[in-house]
């Protein structure tokens, strides 16, 4: 069963409503429309959502482990998956110091 979306529908306003909107907003001395300068230094909330982008971002991939491998970090708690992440870190510096 598909679920009805709760989602408002927005209606745009026609070319006669956008221009009472604007003729009243510009008669509002207190709501003014934005200058150049100013759109052009807002910044798009997507940039801003989220967590803070990092210099050592990590990659996404598809990895098969044994199940005793993932029992085992699983049964961790939780941020097993960085724990292993550090493991394996703690490996590759090893192997890199022998080479």
């Amino acid at each position: 069963m598909s679920k009805t979306s709760k989602r408002t529908s927005i209606v745009m306003p026609g070319p006669r409503e956008d221009k009472a909107i604007t003729a009243a907003a510009k008669a509002d001395s207190d709501a003014q429309p934005l200058t150049p300068k100013q759109l052009k230094s807002m910044i798009p909330l997507r940039a801003l959502r989220g967590r803070p982008k990092t210099g050592n971002a990590k990659q996404l991939v598809s990895v098969r482990y044994s199940r005793e491998v993932l029992e085992y970090f699983k049964a961790t708690g939780e941020g097993w998956q960085s724990r292993m992440d550090s493991v394996l870190r703690q490996y590759v510096t090893r192997q890199s110091r022998r080479a």
